[in-house]
């Protein structure tokens, strides 16, 4: 199946008291909703390969976090917790009591914090490309690249999309780059370099918590990922009690994009294994 990068039309779209702006697609199934959640940087259309191919099966909803597409900057969101607020501020707003949640980078440590501390409202979770106790030499590179955006506002995207997709001349996935690309150049700056700043700083939150966690969850990455490392994943899938691990290879970062139908069928088999009572 060819990859869609465009977001299909909407059943419902808005923005909540708050200011987030969500979008529902499908509709309401026997299944809880899947809720999208994405990382820095990118917006409710990074998710277009996953909706395309979901929203005939189920009803998903997708939102742009605190600075991103047509959500504004929030200077307070300077916490994880501040992220995780504002998943259930829209879940609240919609009046979704459960739902499975599918979170990407920062997104999903979005996702996992809001599993752990709110564990009766989420059936499953599926965290792709994760970040988890990064070591000193981990996370150094990633408090530099915080520091320079929050000290000078420098949005560095040639180097970002070298790291997800390769050099230019070697990418086999112009497209998804292409889509990147767009979405990096159109993001809030400041909104960029708040939740760069908690993305950076925050990879430890679980690390004590997230022997917790009680719904099914499946850690994925991406075999050549630098950063969300395959050993992260394998780490929190020991840690959790319903925890597996899924590693792609020959992919990276935005294996989202690059394999979509992968990725999407990793999030399918999630939900219903939850839905259908079995643990993973």
């Amino acid at each position: 199946m060819t990859a869609s990068y465009s977001l299909p039309q909407a059943s419902a779209s808005g923005m909540t008291d708050q200011g987030t702006a969500w979008s529902r697609f499908g509709n309401p199934r026997a299944h809880s909703p899947i809720v999208l959640i994405h990382g820095v940087g990118m917006q409710q259309a990074y998710w277009a390969p996953q909706v395309n191919e979901l929203s005939s099966e189920f009803e998903v909803v997708t939102y742009d976090m605190w600075g991103h597409g047509g959500t504004p900057a929030k200077a307070e969101a300077t916490s994880l917790h501040d992220f995780t607020d504002q998943l259930i501020g829209l879940l609240d707003e919609l009046a979704i009591e459960r739902t499975h949640l599918v979170g990407h980078s920062m997104g999903a440590l979005v996702a996992l914090d809001c599993a752990i501390n709110h564990s009766s409202r989420v059936p499953s979770v599926t965290l792709l490309n994760a970040v988890f106790d990064r070591t000193d030499e981990q996370r150094a590179p990633v408090i530099r690249r915080a520091k320079d955006l929050a000290d000078n506002g420098v949005m560095k995207i040639d180097q970002t999309l070298e790291r997800w997709f390769g050099l230019p001349s070697q990418t086999l996935y112009p497209e998804a780059e292409a889509l990147c690309r767009r979405l990096l150049e159109s993001v809030n700056p400041s909104g960029y370099a708040n939740a760069y700043m908690v993305f950076a700083t925050a990879d430890d939150a679980q690390v004590t918590t997230l022997s917790h966690l009680a719904v099914p969850a499946t850690f994925a990455t991406g075999e050549g990922d630098p950063n969300s490392t395959p050993t992260m994943s394998h780490t929190m899938a020991e840690i959790a009690p319903h925890g597996s691990a899924v590693i792609l290879s020959d992919h990276r970062h935005m294996m989202s994009l690059t394999a979509p139908s992968n990725v999407t069928d990793i999030i399918r088999k999630t939900v219903l294994k939850a839905d259908s009572g079995g643990h993973q």
